[in-house]
């Protein structure tokens, strides 16, 4: 039997228990095996794995180890995600905000977010409060705060980014600059540029932290060249007020 048949077949899983399978899976993907991955999910997929089913929808959605296939994407991920597995919840989501495979809808993508999110996913609650925020209602700042912090505890450096903020600009939360540069210092060290080049924008005008140009000037332009966007307004700034480039 080829592997596409076993994937779409219901081949057994070879005795092994789940947990074996699926280990199996993950080393044939760290080495960039896919095709060898698809076919230990295919079986498990057809028992009612979740995981395995979220797994072969994304392989779809991505086309790894096999064609790009939108809507057999979604007919996986539909799978696992009303199975409650909250990765696949969280990946139909994608779906359904991009519109691939499925009609877009940020109402549908919000409630599957919000599933994945209440099961603890990080992901999840960092995209569900971006998209709360973004959306621009009041009413729905208090839930933003609430899933971002969530996501940020979990690690999740644009939520620490986005937590920041929303301390320095008051949404749903009391304006506090101090809090702000901690949660920029937080995110940054975490990897993401937009934390440190908003860090660089507070050095540069001291505002939650010590005004110093020189090292504003560091921090944006470092920024700037990790790919942040929000960097360059304020660089011919600190250029002007830095010491260094007098």
């Amino acid at each position: 039997m080829g592997w596409l048949d076993r994937l779409l077949g219901k081949a057994p899983a070879g005795g092994d228990n789940v947990a074996a399978a699926m280990a199996r899976a993950t080393e044939a993907v760290g080495r960039g095996d896919h095709r060898a991955a698809l076919a230990i999910w295919g079986p498990l997929a057809h028992a009612g794995v979740g995981r395995a089913q979220n797994n072969i929808g994304a392989c779809f959605a991505e086309g790894l180890g096999i064609e790009r296939d939108p809507a057999l994407a979604v007919r996986w991920l539909t799978l696992a995600a009303e199975g409650g597995d909250p990765v696949g919840q969280r990946n139909l989501a994608a779906l359904h905000f991009k519109g691939e495979g499925v009609a877009q809808s940020d109402d549908e993508a919000l409630r599957l977010y919000r599933l994945a999110a209440e099961q603890g996913d990080a992901p999840a609650q960092d995209m569900l409060s971006w998209m709360l925020l973004e959306g621009g209602q009041i009413a729905d700042r208090d839930e933003a705060l609430r899933w971002a912090k969530a996501a940020a505890e979990a690690g999740i450096a644009t939520s620490m980014t986005r937590l920041g903020m929303m301390h320095h600009d008051a949404l749903g939360v009391e304006r506090d600059p101090g809090l702000a540069a901690h949660w920029w210092q937080r995110g940054m060290a975490a990897g993401d540029p937009d934390s440190e080049a908003m860090l660089g924008a507070a050095t540069l005008l001291g505002q939650g932290v010590a005004q110093d140009a020189e090292r504003a000037l560091t921090l944006l332009l470092s920024a700037e060249g990790k790919g942040s966007l929000l960097a360059a307004p304020f660089i011919k700034a600190a250029r002007a007020a830095s010491p260094a480039e007098a």
